[in-house]
């Protein structure tokens, strides 16, 4: 099983190809969608990371996706200028989910 990464910038994409991870580089809308069509024909390929702002300004070809099939797992990772979420977003995450306060 194989990990695929798609990220908005080369830098992340290095640093992943370090690790053993494959990728491209895309920064529109219709590339991000090529480029999860290909990805997603390739039945070796178990998770697919995507860097966060694909899930920040094209959510709906991201939940279309996460929503129609279940596999590969599909993991939003930050780039190299951090994460786009607050610092206590695991908290109040389990706060909502559980409904208590921790």
């Amino acid at each position: 099983m194989k990990m695929y990464l798609i990220s908005d910038n080369v830098d992340t994409l290095t640093g992943m190809r370090l690790a053993g991870v494959e990728g491209a580089v895309v920064h529109e809308r219709d590339e991000l969608k090529k480029e999860l069509d290909k990805v997603l024909a390739d039945k070796e390929t178990g998770i697919i990371l995507l860097t966060e702002k694909f899930g920040r300004e094209f959510p709906e070809v991201i939940d279309h996706v996460k929503l129609e099939r279940r596999f590969p797992l599909i993991v939003e990772i930050p780039d190299r200028h951090g994460t786009g979420r607050k610092p206590d977003f695991i908290t109040s995450y389990v706060n909502e989910a559980i409904g208590l306060k921790l």
